[in-house]
This record gives structure tokens, C-alpha cells and sequence, in this order.
């Protein structure tokens, strides 16, 4: 009970910490604005004055300072992201874990979507999808060439519309037809069990709102479930990330006391 009681303290101490970063991020960025460059300024002004002009075909205006403010976020590093509200939405769905689709964990392998994982339960889940199954095309559309986002995007859609997944099933050596009504997923982003006498495995699938509360139950179910336990294996393959605020707090878990995680 001992060792539960530090694990939680150290993870509302994490999360605290991990509050505490944001806000004086957000403030040093406040307090540090610089006068706007104003040549640089005029060099845009003139190029987008040139595209709307002279390109061959009409040009969307909202569309064009869009890519623009995204292109100069996203050459800062590789981790920087501009969201539109469209794509704040999406990201939202994702970090609360609750979004429309078919309801499955997965990755990329040789250019196409590979299912880690069938959400149990879920649209995909009883259609039979597996485990390594390959998806070829999504409706009409090739997966051959498309981004992670992009797949992700063409799976979604409005509650009770179908979706038809061309898989590829290696165990099997054949692909088939799947057709899968669309509808609300709710993912839980922690899962645990005690995998033999003495240890446990703990898979975080993304940093969600619900984190750091999920985690700390599953750690009192393992330390229920083995009282006695010698380690835990914390897995986070394919997980994409999600929020900092959770990722400090679980950090804290397994890091020594004032080590830093994030920095700027």
C-alpha cells in the first residue's frame, strides 16, 4: 500500500510540474515578443499579392495564410504543429479519446495501414479485423502513398456510414472485403495485467485527458491483483503522444526526484 500511495504522490506532483511548464512556457512566449519584422513582413504581402494575381487557377485566401503560418510553425522542429480549428477538433477527439470511426489501434508497415489492435468491442472488433491485418485500400482509395493522417481521416466519417476496408490477412495469405459502420468510439488509453508471478505490464496507447487518473487505477488493480511485485514492464510502442501535462505526471512515476523531462 506503501509503495501505491508514493507511485500516486509522485504522479499528482508530475502533473502539478507538468502544469507549472505550460503556463511559464506560454508566459515566456507572452513576455518575449519582438517588434514584427516589417521587409519580411512586405516580402510575404507581396508574394501572396502575386499568387492571388498571376496563379493559373483561383486561389482560396484563408487557405493560402493557412499553409503559410503552418509552414513556418512546422520549420521550427520536427514536433511543431499549426491546428486550424478543423484540425484542433481532430486533435481534441483524439487527446479525450472519444471520435467517430471504426474503432482500431494502428501503425504503418511498407507504405500501408497495419491494425496493431481492434479496439475491444468496436465496430472493427466484430467484424472479425485482427492483429497484423494489412488495409489495402479504404473505399476507393489506395492506402499505397497516403500519410498516417490522411488514412486516419478516410476511416472517419459521421455515426452509421459505412466504410469498406480491402484487407490483407498474412496468416492467411489472402485479401478480402470488409465492410464497417462507422460509429462512436471510446478508447482507454491504459491497459494492465499481471503477465506472470511478480510483474506486470502496462501499456500506455496515448497521453489523454484520462491518463494520469487511468493509470493510477490500473496500479492499484496490479498491486491488488500481485501484492508482491518485483517489476513492471511500461509499454509505449506506436504511441503518438498526445498531452504533455500526462506524460510529465507518468514520467515522474518512474524518474528520480527534480529530473527534467521538458525544457526550452
Amino acid at each position: 500500500m506503501g509503495a501505491k500511495l508514493k507511485v500516486a504522490g509522485w504522479l499528482a506532483v508530475g502533473a502539478v510540474a507538468g502544469a507549472l511548464t505550460t503556463m511559464q512556457l506560454q508566459a515566456t512566449a507572452r513576455n518575449g515578443v519582438a517588434q514584427l519584422p516589417l521587409e519580411e513582413l512586405q516580402q510575404m504581402a507581396a508574394v501572396f499579392g502575386m499568387i492571388k494575381t498571376d496563379y493559373v487557377e483561383p486561389v482560396d485566401e484563408k487557405k493560402l495564410i493557412g499553409d503559410a503560418i503552418g509552414g513556418m510553425v512546422s520549420g521550427l522542429d520536427p514536433h511543431s504543429q499549426y491546428f486550424d480549428k478543423k484540425s484542433f477538433r481532430e486533435f481534441r477527439e483524439a487527446t479525450t479519446g472519444r471520435f467517430v470511426g471504426i474503432g482500431i489501434e494502428m501503425g504503418m508497415e511498407d507504405g500501408l495501414v497495419k491494425v496493431v489492435s481492434p479496439i475491444e468491442g468496436s465496430p472493427a472488433f466484430r467484424a472479425g479485423m485482427k492483429s497484423g491485418d494489412l488495409i489495402t485500400k479504404i473505399d476507393d482509395t489506395m492506402v499505397k502513398g497516403l500519410t498516417v493522417d490522411q488514412a486516419v481521416k478516410k476511416m472517419r466519417g459521421d455515426p452509421n456510414t459505412k466504410v469498406v476496408l480491402m484487407v490483407f490477412r498474412k496468416s492467411e495469405s489472402r485479401s478480402f472485403p470488409v465492410t464497417i459502420t462507422r460509429e462512436e468510439i471510446r478508447t482507454q488509453s491504459v491497459r494492465s495485467k499481471v503477465i506472470e508471478p511478480g510483474y506486470a505490464w502496462l501499456r500506455v496507447s496515448q497521453f489523454q485527458d484520462r491518463t494520469v487518473e487511468d493509470f493510477v487505477k490500473k496500479l492499484e488493480e496490479i498491486y491488488k491483483a500481485e501484492p508482491n511485485l518485483k517489476g513492471l514492464v511500461l509499454d509505449l510502442r506506436n504511441d503518438p503522444g498526445g498531452l504533455l501535462e500526462g506524460a510529465v505526471a507518468i514520467s515522474a512515476a518512474f524518474l528520480p526526484a527534480d529530473t527534467v523531462v521538458v525544457s526550452t
